[in-house]
């Protein structure tokens, strides 16, 4: 489960990341709550402000993900998380000295979102350097229970300091900005030598449409893209549903909504743990069946009657969420070229982060005027519709055809074609050696 970890350079990272993302979802929750305090409870503003967050995703990670094959990502990186910290030091000097306005919370929003769309990118492709191929799957999965072990603690730890503070913010976002130090000492004291990076991509015209027309000629990865999109505009918007249903629907305060938070992150975190045991590429229905799940119990969890059977709920569904996310991602990183992986994961980027700004503020908008439990059930319900109709086109693309073999004798049923094949993983290959040591079995093509 731990294997990723005996790589010194990444045990480093994972370590400083830890703290660093405890720092990031604190001022998620902070600045949540401080929307709502400015706004007077508006779900708009709330669907806004992780618009502002998420927007320029969609115009500067294409962009990033180029940078990532051009240039060192360690460096990047190290310039992304210091502007990152200037930030939320900037957020924090100006709720502590009472100088706060909603508008500054946007612009400094659309300031980090800006920053945050050109460093996903750099950060994902990054961990293959770190590693190399044969524990990216691991590493991935650490990454997300990294994450999700954040997002377990953070939250809680803002709303009591939220709370001791009689409702002050500035606490968690001091803390946030002094975060981002463990990640920039990480960086900086790696061992270069041990890393792996890819051939740089020389500069020249035409390299994100290349991306693109790669994606494209992959059926499997658009696949992966669109059950992203879906998923990341209408199912993953708990920041904002969460917050409605705890003052809307509870009528409760800083603490109970960073407790709500924090269980949607103990399943999140289940999840994760559980996903780092993956070694090879998820197939295809195994996204389209973890997807429908999800979908499933975010509906479900709109129907909850109270406070208590909401949070036992949020559990199951974070870490459906988090299956979902860790398979879909290694799916997408095990599936490209070396030398395409910084674009292709901006691509992935985009689809999965890139449809919140107008997810987020439509379900704000429903949340509103409906009722906050119409926000996740009207969202669950698109992400099980759009799950199906992908598995359906799946199953109407599959055709049955026998293999035979003279020499070792051998009979193979296989349903689906083969997608195309990613010389640079030699996956495909792994997936025959799987194939020839159960000669029996039904191979599912793509």
């Amino acid at each position: 489960m731990f294997r990723a970890l005996r790589v010194r350079n990444f045990r480093r990272y994972a370590s400083a990341n830890l703290v660093s993302l405890t720092g990031t979802w604190m001022q998620r929750i902070g600045q949540d709550w401080l929307v709502l305090q400015l706004s007077g409870d508006s779900g708009v503003a709330l669907g806004l402000i992780t618009a502002l967050q998420f927007g320029p995703t969609l115009l500067l990670s294409a962009y990033g993900g180029v940078l990532a094959d051009r240039y060192s990502k360690r460096r990047m990186l190290l310039v992304t998380q210091a502007l990152m910290g200037l930030l939320a030091l900037a957020l924090a000097v100006l709720v502590a000295t009472g100088a706060i306005a909603l508008w500054h919370v946007f612009v400094l929003a659309g300031g980090l979102g800006a920053v945050a769309a050109v460093d996903a990118p750099v950060r994902q492709a990054f961990v293959s350097e770190m590693v190399g191929p044969d524990l990216l799957a691991n590493a991935v999965g650490l990454n997300s229970t990294i994450f999700n072990g954040a997002r377990l603690v953070g939250p809680a730890i803002a709303g009591l300091l939220i709370g001791a503070a009689s409702g002050n913010t500035a606490p968690a976002f001091f803390v946030n900005a002094a975060s981002f130090a463990f990640t920039i000492a990480a960086l900086a004291g790696m061992r270069t030598d041990e890393l792996r990076p890819s051939p740089p991509v020389a500069r020249a015209k035409g390299q994100l449409r290349e991306g693109v027309a790669y994606t494209w000629a992959h059926p499997d990865l658009v696949l992966a893209m669109v059950l992203a999109f879906v998923i990341g505009t209408f199912g993953f918007n708990y920041q904002v549903t969460i917050a409605l249903m705890s003052r809307q629907v509870f009528d409760l305060g800083a603490e109970a909504f960073g407790l709500l938070s924090t269980c949607f992150a103990l399943g999140s975190l289940t999840g994760a743990l559980l996903s780092t045991r993956r070694t090879v590429r998820p197939r295809q229905r195994f996204l389209i069946g973890s997807a429908v799940l999800f979908g499933v119990l975010t509906v479900v969890a709109g129907l909850m009657p109270g406070y208590l059977s909401f949070a036992v709920l949020l559990v199951p569904t974070g870490a459906a969420a988090l299956v979902f996310s860790v398979a879909n991602n290694s799916f997408v990183q095990l599936g490209v070229d070396p030398q395409m992986r910084g674009r292709v994961m901006a691509l992935y980027f985009m689809c999965f982060l890139g449809g919140t700004p107008v997810g987020a503020p439509v379900i704000g908008w429903i949340s509103e005027h409906l009722g906050a439990p119409w926000g996740l059930i009207l969202g669950g319900a698109v992400c099980v519709v759009a799950a199906l109709i992908a598995g359906a086109v799946l199953a109407r693309g599959r055709r049955v055809r026998v293999e035979a073999r003279l020499a070792p004798p051998r009979l193979r049923l296989l349903v689906g074609a083969r997608g195309p094949a990613v010389a640079s993983t030699g996956l495909r290959a792994a997936e025959e050696a799987v194939a020839e040591r159960a000669p029996g079995q039904q191979a599912l093509g793509g």
